[in-house]
């Protein structure tokens, strides 16, 4: 079978579940397992170049909506008739579920059952073992800095930090991605803010971007120092790595814990 993955996180799905050999070709924001970063690119995940999909001779074509703008790709896969499947995450469960229909269509059921039941499974022990801290922690998450953009309730960063014993400040907003303002922000007063800039990579962002926007310096995350530049492919990609972003985020606020693994 030859596979091309046109989304970050499916590369991840589908190396999680060992099917190297049969991919041929990523997206180009797909920097990681490092090992397939030889592999021919077919363009940026929100405008794939359709043509070199094609040269690929792909028996299937693992696609995504999980960012908004991804569903022209999937219009011109079906234009084009090219066997594909399409993933559509918005919330945590939904990770072990497409971990499954991947295995469905690429015939590794028996991995995919094992490695979904396993996510499912440490997701649980964060859970649990965050659960003995009954003070919930308040969080803000920036994956955009201007205009702002945070995820509210309809998003898996929303259950990321319901996970570790916390809250999503913007959890009060039904859909998946808020356009908010630092004033927005400044009123919620978050305990710690995360920032996790998509295609952002983290030696770019340096704290004072943060630290010193004029309008939060009375904010108790800023004065406390409680501002943590994260990298942004273990917890803005639905895949099997958002659970190292679960452990180092336990690991953040639950600092008097020594691990959140079973």
């Amino acid at each position: 079978m030859r596979i091309v993955s046109i989304c970050p996180s499916n590369t991840e799905i589908l190396y999680a579940l060992g099917l190297g050999e049969q991919v041929v070709g990523l997206d180009d924001h797909s920097d990681w397992p490092p090992e397939w970063q030889h592999l021919p690119r077919v363009g940026p995940d929100l405008s794939i170049d359709m043509d070199r999909v094609a040269a690929l001779a792909p028996d299937l074509v693992v696609a995504s909506l999980s960012v908004p703008g991804m569903e022209a790709n999937v219009e011109a896969l079906q234009a084009r008739g090219i066997p594909h499947i399409v993933l559509n995450p918005s919330r945590i469960a939904d990770i072990a579920a497409d971990i499954r229909l991947v295995g469905e269509a690429t015939d590794t059921r028996t991995q995919a059952e094992q490695l979904a039941s396993r996510f499912a499974e440490r997701v649980e022990t964060i859970r649990q073992t965050a659960a003995q801290f009954p003070a919930k922690t308040r969080l803000y998450w920036e994956w955009w800095p201007n205009p702002i953009y945070t995820p509210g309730r309809g998003n898996w960063l929303t259950d990321v930090s319901e996970i570790v014993g916390a809250v999503n400040v913007f959890s009060d907003y039904p859909e998946a991605n808020v356009k908010a303002t630092r004033e927005m922000v400044r009123e919620r007063d978050p305990d710690h803010i995360c920032v996790v800039w998509c295609g952002i990579e983290l030696k770019r962002i340096k704290p004072a971007m943060i630290t010193e926007r004029p309008e939060w310096q009375e904010m108790d995350a800023i004065r406390q120092g409680r501002v943590h530049l994260l990298e942004e492919g273990l917890y803005c990609r639905p895949s099997p790595r958002i659970l190292d972003g679960l452990e180092q985020l336990a690991s953040l606020i639950h600092p008097q814990q020594k691990t959140f693994r079973a």
